[in-house]
């Protein structure tokens, strides 16, 4: 069996190695992309979106409103964002959203799609509005528009229709809290690197005593 298996990869490293005279480029290239990989992957905190930290939603400014007012509201005490923005029914489909949601935004930040004015889109609310009766829902079946199964309920109407300055209110553009005070980025340069840059860009002396 381990000979089978030892064959089997000797077969697949002969198959993808490249002919010897483009051995060099191709480590070189393989490389190059590699290191261009990990610096993409460090630059943007990609292990970051593991957590649950909220200052990894601020890796992008144009969040900055949303930071700010979470921070200062109601929820900044208790809640994280994913908190309210991610399911919870179990962790398969908590990181799988994430995923999901998080690719849509990469992808919308890097081509420069973004909305100055940031709406919810409607897979987003639906989990946020879950999240909402999975921690206020002792407090929701006492009223009789949005208890579940009420006749009188209306599945199409959320609880921030009437709820309106929890937890963000109507802030919603990065011109609505010009002056809002979040955390800073950490830099993106290592300190190992920076201290490099700064010693080989630094004049030399020229006192001859």
């Amino acid at each position: 069996m381990l000979r089978t298996l030892a064959d089997i990869l000797r077969g697949l490293i002969r198959l993808i190695r490249p002919p010897k005279r483009w051995q060099t480029a191709v480590i070189v290239l393989a490389g190059t992309l590699a290191g261009l990989a990990l610096a993409t992957a460090h630059i943007s905190r990609v292990t970051s979106y593991l957590s649950d930290d909220p200052r990894t939603c601020i890796n992008c400014h144009i969040m900055d409103p949303q930071y700010a007012t979470w921070m200062h509201g109601s929820h900044g005490r208790v809640a994280t964002c994913n908190d309210c923005h991610v399911p919870h029914d179990n962790v398969f489909n908590k990181y799988f959203f994430k995923a999901k949601d998080g690719t849509r935004h990469a992808s919308m930040f890097m081509l420069r799609m973004e909305p100055q004015v940031i709406r919810i889109h409607e897979a987003g609310a639906n989990v946020v509005q879950n999240n909402c009766l999975r921690c206020h829902g002792n407090l929701v079946g006492n009223t009789q528009d949005y208890a579940p199964g009420s006749p009188h309920a209306d599945a199409s109407r959320k609880c921030w229709d009437c709820h309106r300055e929890t937890p963000h209110g109507r802030v919603n553009s990065l011109a609505s809290t010009p002056n809002a005070r979040v955390p800073g980025l950490a830099p993106a340069v290592p300190d190992w690197l920076a201290d490099a840059i700064r010693n080989a860009s630094a004049p030399e002396s020229t006192d001859k005593r």
